[in-house]
């Protein structure tokens, strides 16, 4: 593999996706998660736990959308209608959990109709990115650079697997956060529901592996042929020794459960990156055929390398002012 500008943006598109999805997956896994917890102190320690971050957080999923529709323009024409109902059903269900968290503060009166339009739009979204990550990695029927499937090629037993790991991964990094962030009875209470979202997550991260590998042929032997498989055999051991590490903390770390957390969603992702490599959109678009003009880039990085520090620097700074604890009225 050549390191040139095409691969430099595709590992910034990829930064940007994980970033999205570390970031704004707690808040919706918390808004998943939120009928779990009592009406009253604990949905509003809850939420208070991500009120300074949550819109920061969808920062990223504008640089992962628009990166990717300026680095790589034909496979944002193609992937888009592929996926056009997820990708709306998504956009509504950030619209909807958006609206929720400042109203639920503002119509008391109809506070437990938001908390279900929070936790709905959180579901919603949650699994239609999960869907659409399916649907691309099942692979998109291409023609003459062009989609050329129906409306409902995304609608697979596959996709919907995604979906729900998407949901159960999404609901183990809000409830981790939870105990990392909160102290008392909720977090007991967030403790025991991050126990069963790792078991979910776990098995629904084995499936989705075990399905790949019959999914594509090209899939199989990229994981099984040498000399490759020397180098990806330790992607899976460490996903289960990440996944033990996690399990182990649960029972009395605090920030420690939410870190595991994201190692194991940063070993998935680099799981999915080596299983389609070197395609944008599975099984025939790489990424040097979906680039854009190397002018393009190069303008584009110049942007990208003067803005990007600074994001992250606000984001980290955003963090550490709110680093404590949170009580019935907010951190501390």
């Amino acid at each position: 593999m050549s390191i040139d500008l095409t691969v430099i943006w595709a590992l910034i598109i990829a930064f940007g996706i994980f970033a999205y999805v570390v970031m704004d997956g707690f808040d919706l896994g918390i808004g998943i998660l939120f009928p779990r917890f009592q009406p009253g102190e604990g949905r509003n320690r809850a939420m208070n736990s991500i009120a300074p971050f949550w819109d920061g957080n969808e920062t990223w999923l504008v640089l992962g959308g628009g990166g990717l529709f300026a680095a790589f323009p034909l496979a944002y024409a193609i992937i888009l209608p592929a996926t056009y109902p997820l990708v709306i059903a998504m956009l509504l269900g950030l619209v909807f959990r958006g609206v929720a968290f400042e109203y639920r503060w503002r119509d008391e009166k109809h506070r437990p109709f938001w908390d279900m339009a929070f936790m709905g739009g959180s579901l919603v979204a949650a699994m239609s990115q999960g869907m659409i990550l399916g649907a691309l990695l099942q692979g998109i029927t291409v023609v003459d650079r062009a989609y050329a499937g129906s409306w409902f090629d995304w609608l697979t037993p596959y996709t919907l697997l995604t979906g729900l790991g998407t949901v159960a991964g999404y609901a183990l990094l809000g409830a981790t956060w939870l105990v990392w962030r909160l102290d008392g009875d909720v977090q007991q209470k967030a403790r025991g529901l991050a126990r069963k979202a790792a078991l979910a997550t776990a098995a629904l991260m084995s499936a989705v592996s075990l399905y790949n590998l019959e999914l594509r042929p090209e899939y199989a032997a990229r994981w099984f042929t040498a000399p490759e498989v020397y180098w990806l055999a330790p992607v899976p051991m460490a996903t289960a020794i990440v996944a033990l590490l996690l399990w182990r903390s649960l029972a009395r770390g605090e920030s420690a459960p939410f870190w595991y957390a994201l190692g194991l969603f940063l070993l998935g992702m680099v799981g999915l990156g080596v299983t389609i490599w070197p395609n944008v959109v599975p099984p025939s678009i790489t990424i040097w055929d979906a680039a854009a003009p190397m002018r393009s880039q190069v303008f584009m990085l110049i942007g990208v390398a003067l803005t990007l520090p600074l994001i992250v620097g606000y984001t980290a700074w955003a963090y550490w002012v709110f680093r404590g604890k949170v009580g019935g009225e907010g951190y501390h």
